[in-house]
């Protein structure tokens, strides 16, 4: 008993040293969350505020189901070594330091979704503060001219248009890219593996979605293909796709039909999970981006891999209707100067910490010091 009350002392100490030791990133969360509020409350789009809609899906997230499955793995762990070793196995995957590096990821995934609804509400009130979508005909110009004077979807169209391929497509859209971005944060933020990259990766993580999301969205601000009729007037120009799209419109990650609940929310002014529209640059091709970044520094194999994956992707949502293909090559763009000046950052901070540390300490009686030394 002493000792298990000697081990929840130490998690608990453990856990308190880790979230002061986060305390940057909580104060970005609040920043961002003010200045964002301060936003909306300057601009009288209020309303678009959405904040409660994404707490019992992150708590069911974030608390119960990525715990689970971390907790499951280190038990499998345990339980596959070798009997001489199952102890010391036993120690170290619950030991205070790795249940306190849990609980403390945990809090911050947490307070992160302070972060989620703060974008989400700003996201919302954009097309208030544009008056409407001005881009997409332009953006779908620049596609057909970078794409041999084509739109980028009958080329795919080509040799995709097939039910399979379109059921494939959404599962991987809609499922297997929010467990793998998702899924990576959640792992960055509750590992000691990760400890080395956690601080640069979670800042990298955010300011995707400010600066794709939020910054370059509302400058210029575009609905995407799968509203393009419905912004511009022209709906024969991507009415052949939308057409094939809406055959799967009943199967359980159909894009038209997300898209039209996306669409009625807006006509409708109401504001929910995911509300908000906008095309141009693409966040999902970012999050894959910015994670295949992390991953070429990991292992150069791994990083082809992820970034075929993020060409996938990139393809997907021209498929799907959601996104021009530029959407996705400038969101590669910004996402490499967000990695790079993080990284370079971060260099320079560890550097001067460094200096810091190594630098001498000036001594109390400078003119003992010069008579040593002359001497």
């Amino acid at each position: 008993m002493t000792g298990f009350l000697r081990w929840c002392r130490n998690t608990i100490s453990e856990t308190a040293r880790m979230v002061r030791a986060d305390a940057a990133l909580y104060l970005f969360v609040l920043a961002y969350t003010v200045a964002g509020l301060f936003l909306l409350q300057l601009t009288d789009t209020e309303d678009s505020a959405t904040y409660w809609v994404y707490v019992r899906r992150w708590a069911i997230l974030f608390i119960l189901f990525f715990p689970m499955v971390a907790i499951i793995i280190d038990a499998a762990r345990v339980v596959h070594r070798l009997n001489a070793r199952r102890g010391l196995a036993m120690r170290r995957a619950f030991s205070p330091a790795r249940m306190a590096t849990l609980a403390s990821g945990v809090a911050l995934l947490m307070v992160m979704v302070l972060f989620q609804g703060t974008f989400t509400s700003l996201k919302n009130a954009m097309t208030y503060w544009r008056d409407g979508f001005q881009y997409d005909r332009i953006q779908a110009d620049i596609d057909r001219l970078l794409h041999f004077g084509v739109d980028p979807w009958r080329l795919l169209y080509s040799f995709g248009e097939h039910d399979v391929i379109r059921t494939m497509v959404e599962w991987n859209y809609n499922v297997l890219w929010f467990v793998l971005c998702f899924g990576l944060l959640f792992f960055v933020a509750t590992s000691p593996r990760a400890a080395a990259i956690r601080g640069r990766y979670i800042t990298c993580f955010m300011l995707t979605w400010i600066v794709c999301g939020n910054v370059f969205a509302t400058l210029f601000l575009s609905a995407g293909p799968a509203f393009y009729g419905e912004v511009t007037g022209d709906a024969a120009r991507f009415a052949e796709q939308l057409a094939f799209l809406a055959r799967g419109a009943e199967s359980p990650n159909s894009a038209v039909a997300y898209q039209a609940y996306l669409w009625s929310l807006h006509e409708s002014g109401a504001t929910s999970f995911g509300s908000g529209i906008s095309a141009f640059p693409s966040v999902h091709v970012a999050l894959v981006a910015m994670n295949a970044f992390f991953i070429a520094e990991y292992s150069r194999r791994l990083g082809i891999a992820a970034f075929a994956y993020v060409a996938f992707i990139i393809a997907s949502s021209v498929y799907l209707a959601w996104h021009y293909a530029i959407d996705g090559y400038v969101s590669i763009a910004i996402v490499a100067v967000i990695h790079v000046l993080v990284k370079r950052y971060a260099r320079t901070g560890m550097a001067d910490r460094r200096r810091h540390i190594s630098a001498p300490e000036p001594s109390a009686h400078p003119e003992t010091e010069a008579a040593a030394t002359a001497s």
